[in-house]
């Protein structure tokens, strides 16, 4: 899919360089068809490294993309420059007025916090309130998953005893699922979390499915049946080496972290990782936004 970002946006020369087709606005200008129009509202410290990862997974389908990123305007953040927030992102206010076809929210590494401890909770309570009405589905990653039920439906999180770290084998629980469209029964992911979601609390909700689960990892998917509402608790965007880069950067603030499980070949952090997520992580992607948005949208939804 080629995807229609800002013409100097960082993560366009890095996905050149992938063989990623992506498309700057000069030339989607020329081509006269109605691309879907998808929403990210980042989260991520890292924001420029997050763009690049989600990009990556929206670029391989044969429809236009044009994607627009937000930021919580009740947040400074600390590790991405003002300049390119101001010339990438916009806030809330500025496109609440509108409709979109698909919207992604990423995590946050805020998932020990209680989530009204949160400095921007109530303005992401007023955004996932707004797509209700506003966006077709809505795809929600690791923390943002837990924020997403707990706002809509109640569910809990709990404090983990041990960091859940590394890549996980993960099942698909209901068959003729369409976001499973392709998938292997059984098919790696990567998670990063210091809390959890419980299966007793989701099943306390009809309109509430889980989708897929791991027995060492627990809870991976849960989605409601309308497909409304996607709730992803891993990172199959994650890049091969972001568990390292994660690993490492605790390592050298001197914190005890454990080395990610089924990661680095033979359990040795010297060793390369292999990326061994790549292709389900694309195929939920492309899943989610050809059957959860492109199928489910009229043409003049964002007209």
């Amino acid at each position: 899919m080629p995807v229609k970002i800002p013409d100097h946006l960082p993560a366009k020369e890095i996905l050149n360089n992938e063989n990623i087709f992506v498309m700057d606005e000069s030339r989607a200008f020329h081509q006269d068809i109605r691309p879907l129009k998808v929403i990210m509202l980042n989260l991520m410290p890292t924001k420029e490294t997050t763009e690049t990862q989600i990009l990556r997974l929206l670029s391989n389908t044969p429809l236009q993309v044009e994607f627009t990123l937000i930021h919580p305007k009740t947040h400074a953040s600390k590790n991405t420059s003002q300049k390119h927030l101001k010339q990438f992102y916009k806030t809330f206010e500025e496109v609440r007025h509108l409709r979109f076809d698909g919207m992604i929210i990423t995590g946050a590494p805020v998932e020990t916090l209680n989530f009204e401890d949160v400095n921007y909770w109530e303005e992401l309570k007023d955004i996932m309130e707004w797509s209700k009405v506003n966006v077709t589905s809505t795809l929600h990653i690791c923390w943002a998953s837990q924020a997403g039920l707990y706002h809509h439906f109640d569910v809990p999180k709990y404090l983990l005893d041990e960091k859940i770290f590394g890549v996980f084998q993960h099942q698909t629980n209901v068959k003729n699922v369409k976001l499973f469209r392709g998938f292997d029964e059984v098919f790696n992911a990567p998670q990063s979390r210091h809390t959890e979601i419980r299966r007793e609390d989701i099943e306390k909700h009809e309109n509430l499915e889980i989708l897929s689960e791991s027995e060492e990892a627990g809870v991976y998917i849960v989605g409601t049946k309308d497909g409304k509402q996607i709730f992803v608790t891993g990172h199959a965007e994650y890049d091969s080496e972001t568990l390292k880069w994660e690993y490492d950067r605790d390592i050298n603030k001197g914190m005890e972290c454990a080395i990610p499980r089924n990661y680095f070949p033979k359990d040795d952090p010297t060793n390369k990782p292999y990326n061994t997520w790549r292709a389900h992580g694309s195929l939920l992607f492309s899943n989610w936004l050809n059957y959860y948005v492109y199928q489910e949208t009229t043409y003049d939804w964002v007209i």
